[in-house]
């Protein structure tokens, strides 16, 4: 009911074009709030909810948010084929940004709208979901890097949860308005300057124009976007803190400090490459090299230039920051700089076990000492993650993709980041990829957003014993 609602706000967009979608949104919003209607009656739960309920509703639910969710794209006709809406969809409540669409420019605006919005929407749920549902996975995310935000309880899901999600929405909202205004200010319509917010935001990458952000040529528009697009993928608790007062809680926060290191750093090593090698001039080097590394670390996926122009150390090091993703409570996808940095520093300390046997070295993260378990959990994360990689490459060479096209598809998708390589590199898109691969490519989405652990437990026979 919820999604119906949402599907209503394109309405307005709809009237002050002119565009001849009306009738699409209206029948979506009415065919979604009827269904949605219809199972909270037959299915009211009265007690509280677990976690064990809790990891099955998030997953059927952004499950069914992407099949309702792609009835405007086929009811307007703009994406006839039920694959392709609910892949872009799939692709927008996940944050992901990877399109089938090849003339973006030629959409309906209110669609386009819709489509920007499923961003914003994925956006904020994933932030809320980071706080509420996965600390139960016990995957070594927010547990130990959260700031002082109310959280859930030990076993279930409570009112604070509630609290916490009105907290970080308004905290959503707020610094989604601060970008639009700046956008505006560079000259973007009110219309474009939205969608690229709630593209930004939810780093998700959906842009108006074809050529995503460069079809812009301003750096003004760049580095406002690289500016929110290094917000989106900071947690989001920390930014709720700061506008408390608490302004040196970034620095404390050893995961942001990390985040920034590892920016700044990609941003040297390319940065010197393309300037040698490719625009021999220290603005563009620098607008450019930027732009595109924060956009893949944060896993947002806007484009200002080619990186498949570059040299290959540069794609490999672009490559590498796919894997390591956003923070931990960010709207950014990845593995997540905190597990990385844990498992650097659980790696180090094993180094150090070897030369010392009987030695007690523990692992300590923002003064705390990180328990075995949770570091067990985490390198089972990492460990995971990989299986399903290699999983995913092998599928899609199988249906008869290249390797550089199918590393890259596989990233792009299950880190959430949305233009890969080769085939779906930044000025290609997914239409070309078979039946088979966009629905394979799909539940990488889902389960990269979704933190691998809770789709695949469902997959468990332990989770379905009483």
């Amino acid at each position: 009911m919820f999604l119906a609602g949402a599907m209503l706000l394109p309405m307005p967009v709809s009237l002050y074009y002119g565009d001849n979608d009306l009738l699409a949104l209206s029948a979506s919003a009415g065919v979604t709030f009827i269904f949605g209607f219809l199972v909270f009656k037959l299915t009211r739960f009265k007690q509280d909810l677990r976690a064990k309920e809790g990891f099955a509703v998030v997953t059927f639910g952004w499950l069914v948010f992407s099949a309702f969710g792609s009835l405007p794209f086929i009811f307007s006709g703009v994406i006839p084929s039920f694959t392709d809406a609910f892949f872009e969809t799939m692709s927008g409540f996940t944050t992901t940004g990877a399109t089938i669409l090849t003339e973006i420019e030629s959409v309906p605006h209110a669609i386009l709208f819709w489509r920007s919005l499923t961003h914003w929407i994925g956006g904020m749920g994933i932030i809320v979901l980071s706080l509420a549902i996965l600390p139960f996975l016990g995957v070594g995310g927010m547990q130990l890097f959260k700031a002082e935000v109310p959280g859930p309880s030990a076993d279930k899901l409570t009112p604070r949860v509630t609290e916490t999600a009105k907290i970080l929405w308004g905290v959503y909202v707020l610094i989604s308005a601060a970008e639009v205004i700046f956008l505006m200010l560079g000259g973007m319509s009110l219309f474009d300057a939205l969608n690229h917010t709630f593209a930004t935001m939810a780093t998700g990458g959906y842009s108006t124009k074809n050529a995503s952000v460069a079809g812009f040529n301003s750096a003004y528009i760049d580095y406002v976007i690289v500016f929110f697009m290094v917000l989106a993928g900071a947690n989001f608790s920390l930014h709720y803190q700061f506008l408390r007062g608490d302004y040196g809680i970034y620095w404390r926060n050893k995961e942001f400090r990390y985040y920034i290191a590892v920016i700044l750093g990609a941003c040297l090593l390319i940065g010197v490459d393309t300037f040698i090698h490719q625009y021999h001039n220290v603005a563009d080097s620098a607008r450019y090299t930027s732009f595109q590394v924060v956009s893949i670390m944060t896993t947002t996926g806007f484009g200002t230039a080619d990186y498949e122009q570059w040299s290959s150390s540069s794609q490999f090091i672009l490559l590498v920051l796919m894997f390591v993703g956003g923070s931990a409570g960010s709207t950014g996808g990845g593995i997540k700089v905190v597990r990385v940095y844990l498992l650097i520093k659980f790696m180090l300390s094993e180094f150090v076990r070897l030369i010392h046997p009987h030695a007690v070295i523990p692992v300590r993260a923002n003064n705390q000492v990180v328990p075995r378990d949770m570091l067990m959990n985490v390198l089972g994360f990492f460990v995971v993650a990989m299986l399903v990689f290699t999983g995913g490459v092998l599928v899609m060479t199988l249906i008869g993709l290249d390797m550089l096209t199918s590393i890259g598809a596989t990233a792009a998708t299950l880190w959430n980041i949305g233009p890969g390589l080769g085939d779906v590199g930044p000025t290609d898109n997914y239409a070309a990829i078979p039946v088979v691969g966009k629905w394979v490519l799909s539940m990488l989405m889902l389960m990269g957003r979704l933190e691998l652990f809770t789709v695949i437990i469902l997959f468990s026979p332990a989770y379905w014993k009483k």
